[in-house]
């Protein structure tokens, strides 16, 4: 009997109903993880706390393993760059809050089986690096180029596809300097650790974090739209598997709360005491500066204005907001949501499709005040 990549890859599917966790998500979500929604307080994650995602597994790059980036395809002059070599180009540091497109896909009904995120799937980081633009300059880009391809060192088989991780920007956006593209080397000031990329990987400002390729090795430029699996069959929104399905890109805005008080061990349930509070938390959005996060305390019945902190430039970074609320003995559902200045506004339901991406629905946190 023969051996099949299908045999051991399973196809995409939706979780029955009253169907738990099962070991090959619990699988996936220990290798995988999220922020701790106490560490919004950060401006800047600590790579430590900063979400991960690993589509198969992370190469082993070992210190002065030698390292090459090549630029091809639809150019007049291919590139073959060391580390070294980037170090020469400009240098840009750029202030990014990287979401995964999966970010709330385990609270879906029916939950699309795969990495089972809560509401975690976040982190903000300084990038260092060289714009992409200047890469693709200096390669001089020829005419009728449509798509720029991104290859990383990440290997594995998903659905039945053995490949590497791919994914393409439009050429006009992996031109453009709004956002501007990095071929990043550097997070927080210090060398990429090996989860997030080692020893370079693309960088999307207001992108999901499928775009931004990790361990890149390759660059070519496409005459033609790129048709990888990780373009055309995953990432895409649709209602049933049949769809051609919409593109995942932009990350839609979003609103997290940092749960006051403090956690019950097993069930995380938050408990505080009677009094003055203060609910804080983050905001982004990939298309345009968020301008307004409003909160409630009352399960959505009503909603009051937060305090926005300043942007500080920061234009790709998340926003921090405040708001004054006086605790008395009760249960509370406390809610907060993200508008931003194209006027898109989280929504109050769930938005569902096959793969759980972009689910931005407004985040609810139970919290119990207890007697005092």
């Amino acid at each position: 009997m023969g051996h099949r990549l299908a045999d051991a890859s399973a196809p995409a599917r939706l979780a029955a109903p009253g169907e738990g966790i099962g070991p090959d998500e619990l699988a996936l979500a220990a290798r995988n993880h999220g922020l701790p929604l106490e560490t919004l307080r950060h401006d800047v994650t600590p790579p430590g706390l900063h979400y991960v995602l690993t589509h198969y597994d992370i190469p082993h790059v070992p210190d002065g393993t030698p390292w090459r980036l090549t630029v091809g395809g639809r150019v007049r002059r291919t590139l073959s760059l060391t580390p070294a070599d980037l170090a020469s180009f400009p240098r840009v540091t750029t202030r990014v809050t990287l979401e995964c497109a999966g970010n709330g896909r385990a609270l879906l009904s029916p939950r699309p089986v795969s990495q089972p995120w809560l509401e975690g799937a976040v982190g903000t980081a300084e990038w260092t690096g060289v714009p992409l633009r200047l890469l693709l300059a200096e390669a001089s880009v020829r005419d009728g180029a449509v798509d720029v391809v991104f290859t990383g060192a990440d290997h594995g088989v998903e659905r039945g596809v053995e490949q590497d991780y791919q994914r393409a920007l439009p050429l006009e956006v992996a031109t453009g300097d709004d956002p501007e593209v990095l071929v990043a080397y550097a997070m927080n000031g210090s060398p990429l650790p090996p989860q997030h990329g080692h020893p370079l990987r693309l960088v999307v400002p207001g992108w999901y974090g499928m775009a931004h390729v990790k361990w890149l090795r390759d660059v070519t430029v496409a005459g033609e739209p790129f048709t990888g699996f990780q373009q055309t069959v995953a990432y895409r929104l649709r209602q049933r598997p049949e769809e051609v399905g919409e593109p995942v890109t932009r990350i839609a805005p979003r609103a997290l709360l940092v749960p006051p008080g403090f956690p019950d061990f097993m069930s995380r349930a938050r408990m505080l005491r009677p009094g003055s509070v203060t609910l804080e938390g983050r905001a982004w959005s990939g298309y345009a500066p968020v301008t307004r996060v409003e909160v409630s305390t009352d399960a959505g019945a009503s909603w009051r204005e937060a305090e926005l902190g300043p942007e500080d430039g920061h234009r790709w970074a998340w926003r921090r907001w405040r708001h004054p609320w006086t605790a008395t003995p009760g249960t509370y559902e406390l809610a907060a949501r993200a508008t931003d200045a194209d006027g898109r506004t989280q929504p109050l339901e769930q938005p569902w499709n096959r793969g759980g991406f972009a689910n931005n629905a407004v985040q609810r946190v139970p919290v119990v005040c207890l007697d005092a």
